[in-house]
């Protein structure tokens, strides 16, 4: 397997004060990653930081991903390069409807544009695997919708955008029992159908129990703590995180 994303020494700070210290990742071209930690560990900033937020400034280090430094790229440069991120609370946008917004994404990233029935035809078939109402397509992007439901749309744009990796922060947060069951069946299909990476961070093991871990990450003040197989999240699940923190 051929390396996709690769970072060395990662230095992130917001508002002056540093987050993350010197975190070291590598993930390879299919395969899925889970990150755990304790609350306010440095999770969602290495998301984020990935993806290039504004709100997160690099201080040290660098991210390269399918051997393109993309360390100092915008948020859209990498997304076309094939990053997507899904966001814990996913925003309400007043007067663009799920449909619109989506093929606008995909033409954008993709470079080509697409005749309007193939692409109705590629967003039915995505809203099936996540038994959301063909309704819903029509809709002022998570303007109203409940926080399941906002949470299958971030899937959704998942499926039918089909990046190489993809990282989901929390996606499970807030769900229901059944409503983690479809989100997963979302995902495992991404997998299936684009043979991409993942980067899950989590707290609930629930979502992954469709999908092959290959690595396991924990993530405690900042550092990365500890890496290893599924066997660690585990081991969390059992004994939380009182053995990775100062």
């Amino acid at each position: 397997m051929s390396e996709l994303l690769k970072i060395t020494g990662l230095r992130v700070s917001a508002e002056d004060k540093e987050i993350l210290h010197g975190v070291d990742l590598t993930i390879n071209e299919g395969e899925t990653h889970v990150i755990m930690g304790p609350n306010g560990a440095g999770k969602s900033t290495l998301g984020a930081a990935i993806m290039g937020s504004p709100e997160y400034a690099i201080t040290g280090g660098s991210i390269v991903f399918d051997d393109n430094d993309i360390t100092e790229e915008t948020p859209d440069k990498r997304a076309k390069h094939g990053i997507f991120l899904s966001f814990q609370n996913p925003i309400e946008i007043p007067g663009i409807t799920l449909s619109s917004f989506l093929r606008s994404a995909y033409e954008q990233i993709t470079g080509e544009r697409i005749k309007l029935f193939e692409f109705k035809k590629k967003l039915g078939a995505a809203m099936d695997i996540l038994q959301l109402d063909k309704s819903y397509a029509d809709r002022e992007l998570n303007v109203g919708f409940s926080g399941g439901e906002k949470k299958k749309a971030e899937i959704l744009q998942l499926l039918v955008l089909r990046p190489k990796l993809a990282i989901l922060d929390e996606t499970d947060s807030g769900l229901d029992v059944d409503a983690v069951k479809t989100v997963s069946a979302g995902i495992k299909a991404y997998k299936e159908q684009t043979g991409g990476s993942l980067l899950i961070i989590t707290h609930n093991t629930k979502i992954l129990e469709a999908l092959i871990v290959d690595k396991t990450h924990i993530i405690a003040d900042g550092k990365l703590a500890a890496e290893g197989g599924a066997e660690l999240i585990d081991e969390v699940a059992e004994h939380g995180f009182e053995n990775y923190t100062g």
